[in-house]
């Protein structure tokens, strides 16, 4: 089971975890340097991870376990490489970078689709999950709302995005002012404020739209997907840059799943695509203008 923060790490020896990570350096053929970084999770006994709550990327169930396609491959891998569990923190999307970067997470397996600019700024694994962009609207979508222009074109209509992610800068980008994007915590509030009258859409990607919609089982709204002039994006597993080696570890294990067909064991039942992840690379999307 994946657990919630202030979970405390089992603690050994400093013989018995250099032993521990011996035998998987020898396992993984991971450099030194990696190897001091599997030696300082494996002794605090998991892996710190930021999560969003955004079904199906990333899902905190009622009894505070933590699910979701990309903590599930988390998972997974690390305890491939000798981490025995991992610890979830939800963070906004803007919120995540910065976290990582002071040291409040060793990675991000969140849904945090790769940019340029993120890429700039963290040390992203291959890629792992695929989707494109979704708006939730109230029945008969009465805006005829199809793309973020439309929303910036009509002078009464306002769109509600997670702060930070993907869903904001594009709706900025495509022209809405500021005060018309409304950043919204969570995917429940997105839909009730969206039911209430509050905004006319919410965006997110198409399977976290498509998970709300079916759990707030209202008749009244719908989805209109994929939003118009907008691309399909990838996300990975964030490292710090200081932590490249990490990262090349948790890749190469990455790969293996991906070989074996484990990744696509894990990831399908959720609803994302293990060929799209596999047909494209961290070096197409982090190059990407979009």
């Amino acid at each position: 089971m994946i657990k919630i923060t202030n979970t405390h790490g089992k603690r050994g020896t400093a013989a018995l975890a250099a032993c521990a990570i011996f035998a998987v350096t020898l396992a993984t053929g991971t450099s030194v340097l990696a190897q001091e970084s599997l030696e300082r999770l494996r002794e605090q006994g998991f892996a710190r991870i930021a999560i969003a709550n955004e079904p199906p990327f990333t899902a905190v169930k009622p009894d505070g376990s933590v699910s979701g396609a990309a903590p599930d491959v988390a998972r997974a891998i690390f305890k491939k490489l000798g981490v025995d569990d991992v610890v979830a923190s939800v963070s906004e999307y803007g919120a995540m970078i910065p976290g990582l970067q002071a040291k409040r997470f060793d990675v991000v397996t969140a849904g945090l689709f790769m940019k340029p600019e993120r890429c700039r700024a963290v040390a992203y694994s291959e890629p792992i999950l695929c989707d494109a962009e979704a708006m939730a609207v109230k029945k008969g979508n009465p805006l005829k709302l199809q793309s973020y222009a439309d929303i910036a074109k009509n002078p009464n209509a306002k769109i509600g995005a997670p702060g930070g992610g993907t869903e904001e800068r594009l709706a900025l980008e495509a022209g809405v002012p500021r005060d018309r994007v409304i950043v919204v915590p969570d995917g429940q509030s997105g839909i009730k404020m969206l039911q209430d009258g509050r905004i006319d859409a919410y965006s997110l990607p198409v399977l976290s739209i498509n998970d709300l919609i079916q759990k707030a089982n209202d008749s009244n709204l719908e989805v209109v997907a994929p939003v118009q002039n907008t691309p399909v994006y990838c996300d990975g597993a964030a490292f710090r840059k200081d932590e490249t080696e990490l990262r090349d570890a948790f890749d190469k294990v990455l790969a293996e799943l991906k070989k074996s067909g484990e990744f696509a064991k894990i990831i399908e039942p959720y609803g994302f695509s293990a060929k799209a992840a596999m047909e494209t690379s961290r070096e197409k999307l982090c190059m990407a203008s979009n």
